[in-house]
């Protein structure tokens, strides 16, 4: 709250947006406005009815800044360059073009160095774009507003449009349908006033407002104090008067909009490059020290083993890393564009999507339309009665006609949907009496068919309101209150109708007639399901993720919704999300594991939810479109918008969907894990085979009286296979791949890489004795080119057998044909036999193999492939042994595999699978 000085210790620095102290300023502010009464509210801002003078509004201007959502000074252009250069994965690509350049290989070193600017350039852009779209909130909030003040004290006031940004607090203002809510507001008076406030709480249904002085129910939330209306929102309907509580920085919708200015998170994929990153520093910072320590002290050989050193540690690395990372993403980011208009505006989070195994979203408009329908009519029994429900369109009807309502609501235009029009008009409408927030109930006068003299009433609204003005005794009223009560706890939305007769009368009708009514019975309505949402929950299952209902609803409304998809749920699978405040982070952790909806959830009950997710371990996506969503959007791995969310939150997002469709998600899941399991075997292929290439060259360089291979010989090998495995962004997974989440976990990969790359060093050591045998003896003359060109005969061709033999999810008895990857490991066998006795063999050192080293080399070669066939047996079955999590170092999903999965991913199944043995009651 704002003290009569004008002066807030809540306010925020200048250029800063509002910290954790200011966002409880503004919720104490404003749940104190809530509480107090209009005159407390009015002495706490030293203001009154009738506004403020020009004097004071000047002064507090002065005071407390303009009503403007505070700005944040964005980084330079430079600064945000130079700051991708500490990202380990840039690291790695400056180091490479440091060590290309230090073996002259100068056209190398040009690639990776345009590589690294490219890389810092594209993600100072994703930076600046993100910070510039912070500038869309801007477009929420009104640009003028009506304002009472006055020219002196003893002046009148007088309405006037001022800009929003000189209103202050104190100032009264006007309110009408089709206004934004420019500030914080207190209602003084209001008539007929409902308000749209989805950007900030998500409720797709407008919300009445009132300025009755009401007490806030137990566990009512800022939003569902009908006093209060918050920057940001739409009047739909009606008018009001208010006196403005809060401006610029103090506001509910500026605090919204601070704790998306917090820093976003590293997500799976930044996670997971930036440790196998720091895996491959660590082994090009060992192996050059290692090469020339080992020559010096067993062969006495100094500094000219260090363009050796050097170009083995450039062999260890994959080169075109960057390159089959950003086309597998780009490629499947196209293809996902294209066919189902799903736009992935950072790059990473295509991967991100491949990783994701729990999947947050609100119910609204994802499992349900944004509109309700009717279940049925009860009578007093509880019986069905078509009766109650031509009541009911009765209401409707004319309460819509003669209360000049721009349109009906939600809940009566479903009840005119099921109404027949000739039933309709053989009433003839005398006088209405609108919903309003304090009685909430309406009243339609009616002259019925065939009563000449008589005016029927027929009140429709909360059961409660209508129970207490039906002539009913308390033991008549208590089994209706029942019977309403079973249904809202069966997750319908319940109204009454009731009906009295009076005597036809020229004088017009008030609330004070709505009294002795006949109870005529209830009608029941529930959320239009989503037709795809059953389906693609079911998909969503098949593939292993886990969805988490996060929904401001209440919790038997959700829990209806789940059960009509086919989701069974126990009595610890819906909660209400106040009861997490009280939780700490390791504790919301478990209970988010275990929990499938959280209702009555606010943006900070959501964030927090979507962020103990992740500190359990989990890669989240979160499904939203709304201001009110931005916390939790920023807090998942990746966030997810559809394109007719708000301006702010689709700028937010991670990836933008052409409609909040959960079967464009499963899409582009789908489109993640197939690029995800391209990088990850190329990844596995590539690293694998330079790990096993270094363990034979150190052995080699100790074994034999010159270099192994010499430095350019080297790099030609490398470019050879970093080159044919681009078609590694072009290969189609197997449909196994799907069935689980990919991840990179460099601590598996490491570990896949050592054993593969040992037992790839053991198949070049067997190649050092067929070289002895083919050559009887090692000794001078022609020995060295000779082993230099059988060596490199052999590597090419093991890389081919492992590209083909190591696919993630496939086995060559499955391959239909080659593919991409076949042709290509195909064509780099052809260069490891044609190259050497080439002339551009002879320009490398490289020269002609005697036939029985080609007759030795295939024994050596079938043995390998059994030995890789093996091994990769051995190893799926230890992760389908301990239940590993597939990620990126084994057939993700295969159905040989049979990996199991922790109790989420269990639960995960149950949550959306159809069918089943009847749903289980909603926890409350």
């Amino acid at each position: 709250m704002v003290p009569a000085s004008g002066q807030s210790d809540a306010a925020p620095g200048p250029g800063a947006g509002p910290g954790p102290r200011a966002v409880r300023a503004v919720e104490a502010a404003a749940s104190e406005s809530g509480v107090a009464s209009t005159l407390q509210v009015l002495r706490r801002l030293d203001t009154g009815p009738r506004g403020l003078t020009d004097d004071e509004a000047a002064v507090r201007l002065a005071q407390v800044g303009e009503n403007t959502l505070p700005s944040r000074p964005n980084a330079s252009w430079p600064w945000l360059v130079a700051r991708g250069l500490r990202d380990p994965f840039t690291a790695v690509l400056l180091c490479l073009g440091l060590v290309s350049a230090a073996v002259f290989a100068w056209s190398t070193a040009c690639v990776i160095l345009a590589l690294v600017v490219v890389s810092c350039v594209l993600r100072a852009s994703g930076e600046y774009r993100a910070d510039r779209s912070m500038a869309g909130l801007r477009t929420l909030v009104a640009t003028t507003s009506t304002v009472l003040r006055r020219a002196d004290d003893d002046a009148a006031p007088a309405a006037r449009e001022i800009p929003v940004a000189e209103l202050v607090p104190g100032d009264v203002i006007k309110l009408g349908a089709g206004d934004l809510v420019p500030a914080d507001v207190r209602l003084l008076r209001a008539s007929g006033l409902t308000v749209h406030e989805a950007v900030l709480t998500g409720e797709s249904a407008p919300v009445a407002k009132d300025a009755a002085e009401l007490s806030p129910r137990d566990g009512a939330t800022l939003f569902e104090q009908p006093q209060l209306c918050f920057q940001g929102s739409s009047v739909v309907s009606g008018s009001a008067t208010a006196v403005v509580v809060e401006t610029g920085g103090r506001t509910r919708f500026a605090a919204a909009e601070g704790r998306t200015a917090r820093q976003r998170q590293s997500s799976a994929f930044d996670r997971s490059v930036h440790g196998i990153s720091w895996i491959l520093i660590r082994f090009m910072l060992i192996t050059p020290p290692l090469v020339l320590m080992a020559d010096a002290a067993l062969r006495d050989r100094g500094l000219e083993t260090l363009p050796f050193a050097v170009a083995v540690a450039v062999g260890l690395t994959p080169e075109m890393l960057p390159v089959i990372v950003t086309t597998c993403l780009a490629r499947g980011a196209s293809l996902l564009a294209r066919a189902h208009g799903v736009i992935v505006k950072r790059l990473p989070a295509l991967h991100d999507l491949g990783a994701v195994d729990v999947l947050c979203l609100d119910k609204t408009r994802t499992l349900t339309q944004d509109r309700p329908v009717v279940e049925q009519g009860l009578d007093a029994g509880g019986r069905a009665d078509p009766d109650v429900l031509r009541w009911a369109a009765v209401n409707a009807w004319w309460t819509l006609q003669l209360a000049d309502l721009p349109e009906p609501d939600a809940l009566d235009e479903a009840i005119l949907d099921t109404a027949d029009e000739d039933d309709l008009m053989a009433y003839d409408g005398v006088a209405a009496i609108p919903f309003d927030a304090v009685r909430r109930l309406s009243t339609a006068v009616v002259r019925t068919p065939g009563r000449l003299g008589t005016h029927t009433l027929v009140v429709k609204g909360a059961v409660e309101a209508v129970l207490d003005r039906c002539a009913l005794d308390d033991d008549e009223r208590a089994p209706l209150s029942e019977l309403a009560a079973r249904a809202a706890e069966d997750g319908l939305r319940v109204l009454a109708v009731a009906t009295a007769e009076r005597p036809a009368r020229t004088r017009g009708y008030t609330p004070a007639d709505e009294r002795a009514l006949a109870f005529r019975g209830l009608v029941t309505l529930h959320d239009a399901l989503t037709p795809s949402a059953a389906d693609a929950l079911a998909t969503l299952a098949e593939r292993g993720v886990s969805v988490k209902i996060l929904t401001g609803d209440h919790p038997g409304t959700a829990a209806r919704a789940c059960r009509d998809l086919g989701v069974p749920l126990g009595p610890d699978d819906v909660r209400t999300a106040d009861r997490t405040d009280t939780l700490s982070d390791a504790e919301l952790t478990d209970l988010a594991r275990r929990t499938t909806v959280f209702a009555r959830c606010t943006p900070e009950h959501k964030a927090r939810i979507t962020a103990a997710l992740r500190a359990g371990g989990h890669t989240v996506g979160f499904l939203g479109d709304g201001v009110n969503d931005l916390p939790a959007l920023r807090a998942a791995d990746v966030g997810i918008a559809p394109r007719d969310a708000a301006d702010v939150a689709r700028e937010s997002a991670d990836v933008v969907l052409a409609a909040k469709d959960l079967t464009a998600v499963g899409h582009a899941i789908t489109a993640g894990r197939r690029s995800g399991a391209n990088i990850a075997t190329y990844l596995r292929i590539t690293l694998s085979s330079n790990v096993g290439n270094v363990i034979a060259m150190l052995a080699a360089g100790l074994l034999l009286p010159y270099l192994p291979m010499l430095p350019a010989q080297v790099l030609v090998q490398n470019l050879c296979f970093d080159t044919v495995q681009l078609a590694f962004a072009h290969e189609r997974p197997h449909p196994s791949v799907l069935r689980r989440p990919i991840v990179l976990d460099p601590r598996e990969v490491l570990r896949f890489i050592t054993g593969f790359g040992v037992l790839n060093a053991i198949a070049d050591l067997a190649t050092f004795g067929v070289l002895a045998l083919a050559l009887h003896g090692l000794g001078a003359g022609d020995d060295e080119a000779v082993f230099h060109s059988g060596w490199f005969t052999e590597n090419l061709l093991t890389q081919g057998l492992v590209m083909v033999l190591l696919r993630t999810g496939r086995r060559v008895a499955e391959d239909r044909g080659p593919g991409p990857v076949g042709w290509s490991a195909a064509a780099l066998a052809v260069i490891g036999v044609v190259l050497p006795p080439s002339p551009l063999g002879s320009l490398l050192g490289l020269t002609a193999l005697p036939l029985d080293y080609y007759v030795l080399l295939t024994a050596v070669l079938a043995l390998y492939a059994a030995g890789l066939a093996l091994a990769r047996t051995r190893y799926e079955r230890r992760l389908a042994h301990h239940g590993t999590r597939p990620c990126a170092t084994h057939s993700a999903g295969h159905p040989q595999a049979g990996v199991p999965r922790g109790d989420h991913h269990r639960r995960a199944d149950a949550v959306v699978r159809r069918g089943g043995s009847g749903p289980a009651e909603p926890g409350r």
